[in-house]
């Protein structure tokens, strides 16, 4: 029996519909999920232009609402977490603790078997009697989604809201585990972060968690520097964006860091001209985190490694979903992480299109979609 789920279906022209999907019943190791919301970034954005038709959306959370015979951590009922970064536990990568690259899985390492980039064909949703793919294997903004049990997180808390819950899946995650896992940010010191919308202040977030004492936040847009002193900016710098490379700004940290520079510096703007910004904030044998995944080709003044500087690209937070969503589940119910907080607004499918304007305007610090 096939379940019809309205979802939005990006065309591959710029464009989307809001139509129907047809889903299967779960294979053995599948899960079928109910998703009660999904949230918004402009990788969704960026998915109208993929080149093919795909049923978009990749953070999610929602329902258990079938599970295929071989799955048992989880049962009908359950409240979960979608990740996008399904890992196989048994290729290179996933053996040396690096589930977010997994080598057969992923849909965004080059040369995973059968994955290109962003989206990856897995059998079991079908629109107009064809199959269809799903943004980065989970296609959360649709009613239902079928996913394979590796791409689903028992939520600890059973009583959290599905909005704040479905942006873990990757803006949260991204940014708190850049700091966590990646960058390994240590108690004491000083944090520069490039942007503050979501997945800049999550960076903010996770390097309060560290004990980071200075925490410098930069953006163009004030209104968001005000936000981000809400969630634990220390210190703000409003930026020009006439400041090539800001490198203006990069002097004033200087400044603000005994003229020596942040100990780690976080990219956060997806502006690729800012790729190699962190690293004139940075101190000599300081880190610069390019978080963004900025992947255009840019000019790098190689003065800007000197001395001794650690420029890292990860991805996803170094996530290992199994233990990083419950973390941050924790750090919620402690108050140590705002989530709630973060929503700026919630929209229903039908709405869309308005929610997409409010990102790409910068109106939204997160927007959210509800499913009833």
């Amino acid at each position: 029996m096939r379940i019809k789920s309205k979802s939005a279906i990006a065309k591959g022209d710029g464009t989307f519909v809001i139509d129907s999907v047809e889903v299967a019943e779960p294979k053995t190791d599948e899960v079928l999920v109910k998703i009660k919301a999904a949230g918004l970034c402009h990788t969704d954005y960026d998915s109208l232009t993929w080149g093919k038709p795909i049923v978009m959306g990749h953070e999610g959370s929602g329902i258990v609402a079938a599970i295929g015979s071989g799955v048992t951590h989880v049962v009908v009922g359950d409240s979960v977490i979608l990740n996008w970064a399904t890992p196989c536990r048994k290729c290179f990568q996933c053996k040396h603790g690096n589930e977010h690259i997994c080598e057969n899985n992923s849909p965004v390492v080059a040369g995973a078997n059968g994955y290109t980039e962003g989206h990856a064909h897995l059998e079991g949703t079908t629109y107009k009697a064809k199959p269809i793919e799903r943004s980065f294997n989970i296609g959360t903004l649709s009613e239902y989604t079928l996913v394979k049990a590796s791409a689903v997180v028992k939520n600890p808390n059973a009583n959290m809201s599905f909005a704040a819950a479905s942006i873990i899946s990757c803006g949260v995650m991204t940014g708190y585990g850049s700091v966590v896992n990646s960058a390994k940010v240590t108690p004491g010191s000083s944090v520069v972060v490039l942007g503050t919308g979501g997945v800049g202040l999550s960076v903010i977030q996770g390097a309060k968690i560290s004990a980071a004492t200075q925490i410098i936040a930069i953006d163009i847009n004030a209104g968001r520097l005000e936000m981000a002193t809400q969630f634990g900016a220390t210190h703000t710098i409003l930026a020009d964006k006439n400041d090539k490379g800001l490198l203006h700004v990069a002097e004033k940290v200087k400044k603000m860091t005994d003229n020596r520079g942040a100990d780690f510096a976080f990219e956060c703007t997806a502006v690729p001209e800012l790729g190699v910004a962190p690293l004139a904030m940075i101190r000599n044998a300081g880190t610069a985190v390019q978080v963004s995944g900025i992947e255009q080709e840019i000019v790098v003044d190689m003065n800007l490694f000197e001395w001794d500087k650690v420029y890292i690209n990860p991805l996803y937070g170094g996530c290992n979903p199994d233990k990083d969503f419950p973390k941050i589940v924790d750090h919620y119910q402690s108050g140590a992480m705002k989530l709630e907080e973060m929503i700026t607004k919630t929209y229903d499918l039908n709405h869309l299109h308005q929610a997409f304007e409010d990102m790409l305007s910068g109106k939204n610090a997160k927007g959210v979609i509800l499913f009833d």
